[in-house]
């Protein structure tokens, strides 16, 4: 019914027929939405869309509560051939102001509760339509999704067209909004569905947030593309979770997910009846993995993705689980190990950039030309600007960031966005921030401050300083204030020095 739009037909496949069938189930409510009205209401929010002017190619951007008001907008952006723009709800109204000058949407939906606030905002960023989504699923969206009628003819999408702009930040601090078309979405669905085994028959814990890749492209379109179920939660409660474990087949989550779930009493028999625990988006500790299985009987599959290219490489689902490396190459994905300045390709067990290449592949960064040639080879390969390895049988392990990227509770954060704004801070002469080791976070933002000469600073002052200006995930968890910055010969700050300086700072958190 969707065949010629490339995206929706494969999100739609496995449930033509099965209109009764549930796909979400409502954790903490007796709420159950079935596929029929799921995508009955996606339809309906693509003609509102077309009813506010809406055209094939616009973005729409969205920084709204996790609902299924917002899988459904997702859904009708991809039948509309809009172009659809999540963006992290904790990002203030200085960072978002940035997004819609860049992405220059037609239409921003936002928190209920925000309307008022991001009202002038959205009007001097020349937004022409502004709607809102609350957290219990009214708000003036789902009133225009309402009084339309559900049918809608999905506009023609082919594998090359955009589908979603991810704005992922960059080492000036200026944010990059990655294209992803629809091939690059739906093969790699597609791929990870057959890859983890995932069917009709699985019902899967939905805790993560759904404005990036790991909660929507990877759980969201693996379930509707399996034709199975989730049960939805509307943040990570771990109780909640425990308690619906029985109900559940798999788990999608991020590191923190499993160091706290590992805390909870009744594991072992809540999990009993899984068959899947999958880790992502930051490093995944050896003990951790090592404790799960002692706990559980399951081995953690971890794989890497980023946001530029969904998912690269997997651990197997027959076969080791080898803890501390994310797995082979992904069906389709070519990846290899680079020498970072020349490019040249190393032997297996050296360490180098990883650069891969695949249908997964997004293709270039809005609005900026030059910084996609520079990541984006001309033979398809992408420079990835991590630090691996691949091992004599096969695995390939993540040994370092370039960049000092730092990945805290499974968010991205980019140190010198941070030492930006703390740079502007009165009193301050410098800063570096840096990632170091955290029980329960994988890794904690931590600046190490230099004060102006004569100058007294606290670290309560700079974190005030702080407020407002950056989400809550960036700001750092310690100020340390220094005398000066460790630097090399040619005065570049030496932020390995820092890191093994207070990498104990959170040992005893």
């Amino acid at each position: 019914m969707y065949d010629a739009n490339h995206l929706a037909h494969r999100l739609r496949a496995a449930s033509v027929g099965r209109e009764d069938a549930p796909f979400l189930r409502h954790v903490g409510t007796d709420r159950v939405t079935s596929y029929g009205d799921f995508f009955a209401n996606a339809e309906r929010i693509a003609n509102a869309l077309r009813r506010m002017g809406v055209h094939v190619g616009d973005r729409v951007a969205v920084q709204a509560p996790k609902t299924q008001t917002m899988l459904e907008l997702y859904l009708g952006c991809v039948l509309s051939g809009a172009v659809f723009l999540p963006l992290n709800p904790a990002y203030t109204e200085s960072e978002l102001r940035y997004f819609l000058g860049d992405a220059t949407p037609t239409l921003l939906v936002c928190d209920a509760q925000k309307h008022a606030a991001l009202e002038g905002l959205a009007r001097n960023c020349a937004v022409p339509n502004l709607m809102t989504i609350a957290a219990d699923e009214t708000g003036t969206l789902a009133d225009a999704r309402d009084a339309e009628r559900p049918g809608f003819d999905p506009v023609p999408r082919n594998a090359d067209d955009l589908a979603a702009i991810l704005y992922t930040s960059g080492t000036t601090g200026r944010s990059k909004g990655a294209m992803l078309s629809h091939g690059a979405l739906a093969s790699n669905s597609e791929t990870l569905r057959d890859y983890w085994h995932f069917t009709s028959d699985d019902v899967l814990i939905h805790a993560l947030p759904i404005f990036h890749t790991h909660g929507l492209f990877v759980a969201t379109n693996i379930t509707l593309m399996a034709g199975g179920s989730c049960l939805f939660l509307q943040g990570f409660d771990e109780g909640a979770i425990l308690d619906v474990m029985p109900q559940a087949t798999a788990l999608m989550g991020v590191p923190t997910f499993y160091t706290r779930l590992l805390r909870q009493f009744g594991l072992a028999y809540a999990a009993r009846n899984m068959r899947l625990f999958i880790s992502g988006s930051a490093p995944l500790l050896a003990e951790t993995h090592a404790r799960w299985q002692e706990v559980t009987g399951h081995a953690i599959l971890e794989r890497y993705g980023m946001t530029e290219t969904n998912m690269n490489t997997s651990n197997p689902y027959d076969g080791e689980r080898r803890a501390g490396t994310v797995g082979f190459p992904l069906p389709g994905v070519e990846l290899k190990i680079c020498e970072p300045k020349t490019g040249a390709e190393l032997p297996r067990g050296e360490i180098g950039m990883l650069e891969v290449r695949g249908p997964n592949v997004f293709s270039g960064y809005w609005n900026m030309p030059e910084k996609t040639a520079e990541e984006l080879r001309e033979n398809g390969f992408f420079l990835t600007g991590d630090l691996g390895r691949v091992d004599e049988d096969g695995y390939v392990h993540i040994v370092g960031r370039g960049k000092d990227l730092i990945i805290s509770g499974g968010f991205n954060i980019y140190p010198k966005e941070v030492e930006a704004v703390i740079d502007d801070l009165p009193g301050v002469l410098e800063s570096a921030v840096i990632g170091v080791p955290h029980p329960d976070m994988g890794e904690a933002v931590v600046a190490v401050v230099v004060p102006q000469e004569g100058r007294g600073l606290m670290e309560a002052q700079v974190l005030a300083g702080l407020e407002g200006e950056l989400a809550r995930f960036k700001q750092p968890r310690r100020v340390i204030i220094a005398d000066d910055l460790p630097r090399n010969t040619m005065g570049k700050v030496q932020k390995n020095a820092l890191r093994e300086d207070h990498a104990g700072l959170f040992a005893s958190a």
